[in-house]
């Protein structure tokens, strides 16, 4: 990578404070390093938080994103303040999970993307929540995400 494809980069290197809300947040996004060969980014996110729109009560969620990249990849750190932004966010799950993946998709227009949100009882039963766009591009390599069914997930 080389410095002009870090120069618009304003949180990787520093101190950087969590934002209000996730539409104050900035996700940045640099050039792919390998725009020629398809290939799967996953993130992981195990301690997902949000608020419930109706009680205030934390909702915690384990959250995975991949994505088959096109010209652009996101910037980790960002992403990961982005995610963070949402813990004085009151949504419902299906807000939550849906609102992510529309934010990437146009943030760095991926050739693909799926989130899948499994979202800890509300309630006494889990919500589990998929989004997708696109569809996965020819012979890229899709692992399953991994995240068994409810029954005290951990």
């Amino acid at each position: 990578m080389s410095s002009s494809d870090t120069d618009n980069l304003t949180q990787l290197g520093g101190a950087s404070a969590l934002s209000a809300t996730p539409e104050e947040a900035v996700l940045e996004k640099v050039a792919n390093p390998v725009a020629d060969a398809p290939y799967l980014v996953r993130f992981t996110v195990p301690e997902f938080t949000s608020l419930c729109p109706v009680t205030g009560q934390p909702d915690f969620a384990h959250l995975v994103i991949d994505y088959a990249p096109d010209q652009w990849i996101v910037e980790s750190k960002s992403l990961k303040l982005y995610l963070g932004s949402f813990r004085n966010h009151g949504a419902f799950h299906e807000a939550c999970t849906v609102m992510i993946g529309q934010r990437l998709v146009a943030e760095i227009n991926p050739l693909w993307l799926r989130i899948g949100g499994y979202w800890y009882p509300r309630g006494g039963m889990p919500i589990d929540v998929f989004y997708q766009y696109g569809s996965v591009p020819d012979g890229l390599w899709v692992p399953e995400q991994g995240v068994a069914p409810y029954r005290g997930r951990g």
